[in-house]
């Protein structure tokens, strides 16, 4: 077995948004977005180096007009109660930014196989530019977070969470858990998004991005008591300074939008994206080369992750 320390970087070229989720089936499952943002594909390996050469398989594609037909961003694939899952964003041809949330879901034990059956749009309590859904599951009950923007609120979008009725409903009101206040999370943009979901030390830990997806693009982190009502949100505190970011000594700009697995050794492990390079000519968005990235990070004395600094691409 390849021990996770040799990991290099990029792990998968091209894919900004990178989710990795490790199965019970020994094999690591990643998706993320395309550069065409025109589909979902997903692919699988038995190791996370493994990843850029296995074949991807797309399993499901834009619309030609109306929803879902434009923009697809950002999907996550879970596995919940025996079916696999893949929230995404999309938004239409004739309103590319104008995202909403969507799932669809297959029963089949390889999700590289079988039928992808769509179950419709995540409603939330506006019908408002809103992605970045990822789900979670606490003391038997499921739940929400995503990004959307408040019609109300200035900016671009704050984070919620809710409780699930099941994978793509949820059943309790919304709660804002954190909207951009720091320098550091409205460079650009005024941008909470991006969540991912860390369990440890008695704690539920949720990292999340902000700013603008070039240079400026990091991640903060918000912290709960296990015990907590979740969706209180009084019990969420937010780190005050970003807890990774843009390391130009190692040449790794605007890391961020991350997902979190392990190694067959047990170690914690963040995947993330990045770029090996600052200047982008025109929008960010349409900028090809976010990379997959991950590395090994460690924890505090106090039970916090410590994620470091992004590792430099293998020469």
């Amino acid at each position: 077995m390849t021990k996770v320390e040799t990991l290099k970087n990029p792990i998968v070229e091209q894919r900004a948004d990178p989710w990795v989720y490790k199965h019970t089936d020994g094999y690591y499952y990643f998706t993320g977005s395309v550069p065409q943002y025109d589909r979902i594909e997903v692919r699988r390996a038995k190791t996370i180096q493994e990843l850029a050469t296995a074949k991807p398989v797309d399993v499901w594609r834009k619309r030609e007009m109306g929803v879902m037909s434009a923009n697809i961003w950002a999907p996550e694939i879970h596995f919940i109660n025996g079916k696999w899952y893949i929230h995404y964003a999309a938004a239409r041809a004739d309103a590319i930014f104008d995202h909403r949330m969507y799932v669809i879901e297959n029963e089949s034990a390889n999700p590289l196989e079988g039928e992808w059956v769509e179950k419709g749009q995540i409603k939330t309590d506006w019908e408002s530019f809103s992605l970045d859904a990822t789900t979670f599951e606490h003391n038997g009950e499921l739940y929400l977070v995503w990004a959307q923007k408040d019609p109300n609120i200035e900016g671009n979008s704050n984070l919620y969470i809710a409780a699930m009725e099941n994978p793509w409903t949820i059943k309790s009101p919304q709660v804002m858990i954190t909207t951009p206040e720091y320098d550091w999370e409205k460079i650009g943009f005024l941008v909470n998004e991006g969540a991912a979901v860390l369990k440890r030390n008695g704690k539920i830990f949720i990292t999340f991005s902000g700013s603008a997806t070039d240079h400026n693009y990091c991640m903060g982190l918000l912290t709960a008591d296990e015990n907590a009502d979740l969706l209180n949100p009084e019990s969420w505190t937010k780190s005050e300074k970003p807890v990774f970011e843009t390391s130009v000594e190692n040449s790794q700009y605007g890391p961020g939008h991350n997902s979190f697995t392990t190694s067959p050794e047990g170690e914690d492990i963040l995947v993330y994206h990045a770029r090996n390079y600052r200047e982008i000519e025109g929008d960010p968005l349409w900028d090809p080369n976010r990379h997959a990235r991950a590395q090994v990070f460690t924890w505090n004395p106090d039970g916090t992750p410590n994620f470091g600094i992004p590792v430099p691409d293998a020469k």
